[in-house]
């Protein structure tokens, strides 16, 4: 007997077909012997629908009431799902992410889980029932309903796995596994068949959308084997995110992510003298703006110029922030640019082989894609570029380091 935690998209439970479809799912893997928790998020478009609302009651919802609101679409599909398993004649029970004992802290809208009591999922699991717990949510010390943020679920999912010492933990989607690219721009791209934490965590952090990367982070915290598959192709091996990975011989660029939209910050003009970047980055991150790529240029006549980039929707509030400094840094200027995107190529043998960085620039030098900045870690090169040429950049690069090639 396998003990399986299971997580299910929104587009995996997008109608009440879809629902009976997956209930025959888990009904098959219950029948087995096998002990089944499932963690569903909202059916499709449920959490936007409800932004939505929240919006026509106002344009600056309380984060608590919001929290409340947003966790209905994730409680709803569970209750949905429980009835569609008592329909195949399986016992099932569904939990709200209080009940299942999930704790998290009090920071809404992207709470962090900080523990789990399993005590009623365990018992319930005793009584031969499947577990189903709504994703994205729990609980603050305080019982205020708080919600993970957007993908929260799969961060549900993988912490459940971890909690409960689960065999596996399998996310559902609709997509057949982690790709070498998204496939909706390079129709070449084609799923792995394996891939490790840190290279799941690079290409999560830096575009690429089946995986949230802080499930990918729990993951490799516990070591909780991840398999990445479809829910609508059973035939589909999927992408098994794990420890240890089996290289894919002769190549060591594992996938290329992207993002299409990210914005420019550029500070002019700031004196280079020590201190100077806590007195900018500091402020950001007390209003909740996070920074992405950090470049600073080499100091002329003791003045330089500090460029970062943040999410679109952060741009404003970053403008806002960096303006009530400006006088206090010293900065002569303050411009931004909001029409660009990131394109980034990731692999572990990158760290030990030469020349990566140079196809990779070459490649869109020869695709008249222009460059605005550079980021880079062991495993990842990611450049700044205009946002209408980010397709184009992925496509070429996905050429450019032959990864439609099978080993």
């Amino acid at each position: 007997m396998a003990h399986v935690v299971q997580k299910y998209g929104g587009s995996s439970v997008a109608s009440a077909d879809h629902i009976k479809r997956v209930a025959r799912r888990v009904a098959a893997r219950h029948t087995a012997g096998d002990q089944v928790v499932v963690v569903v998020s909202a059916m499709g478009d449920t959490t936007d629908e409800l932004y939505a609302l929240a919006e026509q009651m106002t344009s600056n919802p309380h984060p608590r009431e919001l929290d409340v609101l947003l966790s209905t679409g994730e409680t709803i599909t569970s209750t949905l799902l429980s009835m569609a398993l008592h329909e195949l004649g399986v016992d099932a029970v569904s939990l709200s992410g209080a009940q299942a004992g999930i704790r998290t802290t009090a920071v809404f809208g992207r709470a962090r889980i900080s523990g789990i009591h399993t005590d009623r999922m365990e018992a319930e699991l005793a009584q031969g029932r499947v577990v189903i717990v709504a994703g994205f949510q729990g609980v603050s010390e305080d019982l205020d309903v708080t919600t993970f943020g957007r993908g929260g679920s799969d961060t549900t999912a993988v912490a459940l796995a971890a909690a409960l010492k689960a065999d596996t933990c399998e996310i559902y989607t609709d997509v057949a596994g982690i790709y070498t690219a998204d496939p909706r721009i390079c129709p070449n791209a084609r799923p792995l068949r394996d891939i490790g934490y840190e290279e799941m965590l690079e290409l999560a952090t830096t575009g690429a959308r089946v995986m949230h990367a802080r499930a990918v982070e729990v993951g490799e915290l516990y070591d909780v084997a991840i398999r990445v598959a479809s829910s609508f192709d059973e035939s589909a091996p999927g992408t098994l995110i794990h420890r240890e990975t089996t290289m894919e011989q002769g190549n060591k660029v594992r996938g290329i992510a992207h993002q299409d939209h990210t914005a420019k910050v550029t500070v002019r003009g700031v004196p280079d003298r020590p201190g100077i970047a806590a007195l900018l980055f500091e402020p950001l991150a007390d209003a909740g703006v996070s920074v992405d790529t950090i470049v600073q240029n080499a100091s002329v006549e003791k003045l330089t110029d500090m460029t970062f980039t943040v999410s679109p929707g952060d741009l404003t509030e970053a403008l806002r922030v960096v303006e009530a400094v400006k006088a206090e840094l010293g900065a002569a200027q303050v411009v931004s640019e909001p029409d660009l995107g990131t394109v980034s190529v990731v692999g572990t043998g990158m760290a030990s082989a030469p020349g990566f960085a140079a196809r990779m620039f070459k490649t869109l030098h020869e695709a008249s894609i222009n460059i605005d900045m550079i980021s880079t870690s062991d495993i990842r090169i990611t450049c700044v570029i205009a946002s209408a040429q980010v397709g184009d950049a992925v496509r070429a690069l996905h050429d450019a380091f032959e990864l439609d090639r099978q080993d």
